[in-house]
């Protein structure tokens, strides 16, 4: 005779679809592998532990191929299958193409950069970290509950905390990461909060749920409800280095490894941008005359304030390059946020959607591109001045050629057609939803990146002061140098490929 509590076992019991999870399982599997294997390889052959890496991550992307064909989803309600944890559909897809993508990228930097520490960065510690923020970077766009979207953004983030501070011995790594911890914690205590206050008001953390029950909130719940969804919101800004959220930046950059700076500035992105996207077009559609005025503040006031720091560095001091990367990404930020803004006030959000999906695939492709010239010409000028490039083109002319084409891109000047197109995407979006005062003060700052983008652009090919020091690019560099270049050249010349995810539902 069986007993009553077995049909209630058996009811929750969820079924798991191992394909559509693959892609951030490989990544987490294959940390623990390196990590476990650290233990054994000795110290000579350490370079495997980062090739591991490097073909893990490969795998994981390579994993999202046979999940093209349609919508998966996993960990669903016994009693409502519709109600899931985990989907992959086609928004999660590009997404996870995005992070996993930068990932690899930034894991073949990562090579070069820890044979170039000399023993400074543990390389166990070190790829097992970053393959942990790849895996929680990967699981969140395919969230679809508050409580797992929470703990996919701490995955990605936490591993990040202490792969800035790594660095053995140096201060300034040590308190770049102390400002990044603090800041984020604070932000995710300020978002718990607010998810805290969604649930109370709601009963449910699922997003489709919580989207049909907070238009429908008991008055006495109503002021609840829109502080939730402010607090809420705030996690995700901060994690877009949205101003006022984004002051930790430029620091974190100089502070953390070149290539875990190149790695914030594309998956760090990714990750805030698709927590935002879900919350507020999936989960809080019903609340866009909350958050849609918020965002389009915090675009004009982000882009404003990154162009304008960028503007501000001095060729001549110390890390002026990696800090003007770190300004440019914070301006970019400005421009990702656009789209997402106008989906409050347009008839097609989704529309706007693909309008940040596209810029963001563009962003990442050619933002990678630049820090890997910078890693390339940190290897022999460790300061990394904007004075350094000067003269890039006699020393190694694919480099530089190459560099000023990804400048070019993000400043959306041909030939960098694909970030022209881009602009003009994220452009249109503001325009179609009724935000013209929006419009035009990205034109304004479209117009001051274009100052600092064609300044370091021009200073590669003046004459080099003194001799012309040669750059020998390892294997690792090379690879991800050529993979942006053609990935960005490619783009420029079929922009379709990216653009025609602004016309197809995302969702």
């Amino acid at each position: 005779m069986s007993s009553p509590a077995q049909p209630l076992a058996a009811s929750l019991v969820q079924s798991v679809d191992w394909l559509a999870i693959a892609p951030p399982t490989i990544a987490a599997v294959v940390g623990l592998v390196v990590l476990v294997a650290d233990l054994f390889v000795a110290e000579h052959r350490k370079t495997l532990l980062g090739w591991t890496s490097v073909a893990g991550l490969a795998a994981a992307t390579l994993m999202l191929l046979p999940l093209r064909d349609g919508d998966r989803s996993t960990f669903c309600l016994t009693g409502d299958t519709t109600v899931c944890s985990y989907t992959a559909d086609r928004f999660t897809l590009i997404i996870q193409f995005l992070v996993l993508g930068g990932a690899l990228l930034a894991a073949l930097l990562s090579v070069t950069a820890l044979k170039d520490a000399r023993k400074e960065l543990p390389e166990g510690e070190y790829w097992f970290l970053l393959l942990s923020s790849a895996a929680g970077a990967a699981l969140l766009p395919a969230s679809r509950d508050l409580a797992t979207l929470i703990v996919a953004l701490e995955v990605a983030s936490l591993p990040a905390f202490a792969l800035v501070g790594l660095r053995h011995g140096d201060r300034k790594s040590s308190e770049a990461a102390l400002k990044f911890f603090l800041s984020s914690v604070t932000a995710t205590a300020v978002s718990l909060m607010g998810i805290s206050f969604v649930y109370a008001s709601t009963g449910t953390l699922y997003l489709t749920q919580v989207a049909d029950r907070i238009q429908n909130v008991d008055g006495q719940l109503h002021t609840l409800a829109q502080t939730g969804v402010v607090l809420t919101l705030v996690g995700f800004a901060f994690k877009t280095a949205a101003v006022p959220f984004h002051f930790w930046v430029p620091d974190t950059y100089v502070g953390a490894p070149l290539p875990i700076a190149a790695y914030l500035s594309v998956i760090g992105k990714a990750v805030g941008f698709s927590g935002l996207i879900l919350v507020t077009v999936v989960a809080l559609p019903s609340y866009a005359d909350i958050w849609g005025p918020a965002l389009a503040a915090l675009a004009a006031l982000t882009m404003t304030v990154g162009n304008v720091g960028a503007l501000r560095q001095q060729a001549t001091r110390a890390y002026s390059a990696v800090r003007l990367l770190a300004w440019s990404s914070v301006g970019q930020a400005g421009y990702l946020l656009v789209p997402i803004a106008a989906a409050a006030y347009s008839g097609d959000a989704e529309k706007s959607i693909g309008s940040t999906v596209a810029y963001a695939l563009m962003y990442g492709a050619v933002n990678l591109g630049a820090f890997a010239v910078a890693a390339l010409v940190g290897r022999t000028k460790s300061l990394n001045r904007l004075s350094d490039y000067r003269g890039l083109y006699t020393s190694s002319p694919l480099s530089a050629l190459l560099l000023a084409f990804f400048l070019l891109c993000l400043a959306g000047l041909p030939p960098g057609i694909i970030g022209l197109f881009a602009k003009v995407t994220v452009f249109s979006a503001a325009v179609d939803a009724g935000l013209g005062w929006l419009a035009v003060i990205m034109a304004v700052n479209v117009v001051i990146a274009l100052f600092y983008y064609l300044q370091w652009t021009a200073l590669l090919f003046r004459a080099p002061e003194g001799e012309p020091e040669k750059h020998r690019v390892p294997a690792p560099l090379t690879a991800a140098l050529a993979l942006t270049g053609v990935l960005g050249v490619a783009l420029s010349g079929a922009p379709q490929l990216v653009l025609r995810f602004t016309d197809t539902a995302l969702f």
